[in-house]
């Protein structure tokens, strides 16, 4: 219960003003003129005015309001290092059983994990929603339970009472960070790159690792790693070598020290996205004929390829009476190419060649080993190949996919993807590009026109994508020792770019054959991969086996998650796994292993895992709260009077509010109306009793 007198005035404010000026002017003028009854005017004048004013007295129910204590509890990742999640646990129960101990005082707690998109943690913002959520007349005082790495301390609100932070880690704690300061998103295959790193050193360092070199690791799409021994606190430019198009996933991986505080941040991944400058092909051509032409104007419709043509104009047997001193041809330097060059190119297209002396042996046997260490052939075979001049009888025919039996057919056919081939990133879904207002010949075919020439295969040893008539073998792929091999039995691929019965995806089969045989990762039989879309991964494991499918999925803090696959397509297996965490991710199926980052490999959260009450000094000091190291000790909680410091050695403090809610409120007049005209009128007429005695 309170009280207190209140006016409710039957003029304005101002009017009531000026009344009492008035009367003070005339009680003045009665001083002046020396009446004995001055003061009684006066009064008189104070009991109208008073009159006039209406004061009443005012009186209050109160009910006592609790004060509250915000309570924000860091869960974010860096607070998972070491023993911080136990000091997080054990201050925890401490502050919720010191505010109960206290009276009519209540404890209002949050938590923060990680924020979206790597924004490290969140504290401000989760205390500037939690306080505007109570009222802040009772708000007696905010506790941050953290390793004082904040990342939004631009949001930190205008606190009505301290903010005191209590600080988990330890003073002793030490920990190297491995930085990516510069990365390039793409590089030339084959040509050298740099990446700009730089190993820091943070916390209280002890002598013998303080400035110590440091093994670092660098892998290229969870392949083989090199090691290298580098220095730490300063830049470090690395130079690396692509050596296939499409992502190229680099992992770097520095040592971790005994005693060194987490290991979250010694691993960066970089993603670079590797291009070939330009495509160098060796076309060579054999008995000249219609398809010719297609294929080089195909090749050469392409700025990004290299053409380099052979092809024979006048072979040796032919006579034509014509001296060769009269022929305006230049020596062709097969030498330099097919011996001293060879490695040079990317592609090598024999079109119907076929064996005449040109090429010797010698050079042949070096285009077999040079497929063997890597290199591309793709044969485009004719009646040529199934002929006693075959290339199979060279000392290619070791790495070729099949044997010509000696037959060749002469009627149109429909080209069609076998079974596996809808399984081959090669020919998976080509009947898509097939062009409209073809003729396949039957419902349900392909809409792409016929070939009219097939060349009879035997003992097929590859990968048969597509089948010609029945369902003999017509584009074949093998691998053959580091390189790789493509043999079509057919010279009528060009019936399709020159449009006859409605065409045919001449173009885009012989890009992917290209691009497979350059070993690009989009176009590999048996590949695993891995998209992230937020928080969630997409598992996807491309194969030309059958059968159920496992991966495990190992996490950056070292759990391991075993997820089954589900067939999507023919040949395609995929599986969603809610990350927890951003980092590295390690998928594995037992034949295959793919790294991943979800957001950096590296989170903002580890950036700087050394607990400080640096950051957080700024946001702390004008409330007059304090920092406590959990290692010091758990803090009492004390009530302060406002204004003072609310933080010491051992103790917190919270100034209390003293908030209360008004229940009923009563309003009486001091004295009525009549009362004040009554004594206005007694003391009127005292005054001129007093001054008619004079």
């Amino acid at each position: 219960m309170s009280g207190q007198v209140i006016f409710d005035p039957l003029l304005p404010w101002p009017a009531l003003w000026a009344l009492a000026a008035a009367a003070f002017l005339f009680a003045g003028l009665a001083l002046w003129r020396g009446l004995s009854g001055w003061w009684l005017r006066a009064l008189a004048a104070a009991a109208l005015l008073a009159a006039i004013a209406q004061p009443s007295l005012q009186s209050e129910e109160r009910r006592p309001l609790s004060d509250i204590v915000i309570l924000v509890v860091d869960e974010s990742a860096s607070q998972k290092i070491g023993d911080r999640a136990e000091q997080t646990a054990a201050v925890a129960a401490r502050i919720e059983a010191e505010v109960a101990a206290l009276p009519n005082t209540e404890l209002h707690k949050v938590t923060v994990g990680d924020g979206a998109k790597d924004a490290g943690t969140l504290a401000m913002t989760a205390l500037a929603q939690a306080l505007a959520e109570e009222p802040r007349a009772r708000v007696a005082g905010a506790i941050l339970v953290s390793d004082g790495q904040v990342h939004d301390l631009g949001l930190a609100p205008a606190l009505p009472a301290p903010l005191n932070v209590i600080l988990t880690g330890h003073a002793a704690d030490w920990d190297r960070r491995l930085m990516v300061k510069t990365a390039p998103a793409f590089g030339i295959i084959g040509e050298p790159l740099t990446l700009t790193l730089r190993i820091e050193e943070q916390g209280r360092m002890p002598d013998a690792e303080a400035g110590r070199p440091v093994e670092l690791a660098i892998a290229i799409d969870g392949g083989e790693p090199q090691r290298v021994t580098v220095p730490t606190g300063r830049d470090l430019d690395l130079p690396l070598t692509l050596s296939h198009g499409g992502q190229n996933v680099v992992q770097l991986t520095l040592e971790t020290a005994e005693g060194e505080l987490t290991d979250r941040n010694n691993v960066a991944v970089v993603q670079i996205n590797g291009v070939r400058d330009r495509l160098r092909v060796l076309l060579v051509s054999g008995e000249p004929y219609a398809g010719e032409r297609t294929w080089r104007n195909l090749l050469k419709s392409d700025s990004a390829v290299d053409l380099v043509h052979f092809t024979i104009l006048r072979p040796p047997d032919k006579q034509d009476g014509v001296p060769v001193s009269e022929l305006s041809l230049i020596a062709f330097p097969t030498r330099e190419l097919f011996v001293e060059k060879i490695e040079e190119f990317d592609l090598i297209i024999f079109d119907r060649y076929r064996l005449r002396g040109i090429l010797p042996a010698a050079y042949l046997d070096n285009i077999r080993d040079y497929v063997l260490g890597g290199g591309a052939v793709l044969v485009s075979a004719g009646p040529d190949y199934a002929s006693a001049e075959s290339l199979y009888h060279s000392g290619l025919g070791e790495i070729l996919p099949a044997r010509p039996t000696a037959r060749v057919i002469e009627a149109p056919f429909l080209p069609r993807v076998s079974t596996l081939g809808e399984r081959h990133p090669v020919t998976e879904g080509l009947e898509t590009f097939a062009p409209e207002g073809g003729e396949p010949g039957k419902p349900g075919a392909p809409g792409w026109g016929r070939w009219t020439r097939y060349v009879e295969l035997a003992d097929a040893d590859g990968q048969v994508v597509m089948e010609g008539p029945d369902k003999a073998p017509l584009l074949l792929l093998k691998h053959a020792g580091e390189g790789r091999v493509a043999l079509l039995a057919s010279d009528q691929a060009w019936l399709w770019a020159r449009g006859f019965e409605g065409g045919g995806p001449q173009l885009e089969l012989l890009r992917r054959l290209a691009h497979w045989m350059m070993k690009e990762p989009d176009l590999e039989e048996e590949a695993l991969t891995a998209t992230a879309d937020g928080n969630v991964l997409t598992i996807t494991r491309r194969t030309l086996g059958e059968g159920g499918r496992e991966v495990t999925v190992t996490a950056p803090d070292g759990s391991s998650t075993q997820l089954a696959l589900s067939e999507v397509a023919p040949g395609r297996y995929q599986a969603t796994f809610a990350a927890p965490d951003l980092g590295l991710y390690r998928i594995s199926d037992g034949d295959l292993e793919r790294v991943t980052a979800l957001g950096p490999a590296s989170p903002r959260e580890f950036e700087d895992a050394i607990a400080s009450s640096a950051p957080l000094d700024p946001v702390v000091e004008p409330t007059n709260g304090g920092f406590v190291a959990v290692e010091d000790g758990l803090p009492d909680i004390r009530t302060v009077r406002e204004g003072r410091p609310a933080a010491g050695r051992g103790w917190i403090g919270i100034t209390p509010r003293g908030a209360y809610q008004t229940t009923d409120i009563r309003i009486a007049a001091l004295l009525p109306a009549w009362a004040f005209l009554l004594i206005a009128a007694g003391l009127t007429t005292a005054a001129w009793v007093r001054e008619g005695r004079r």
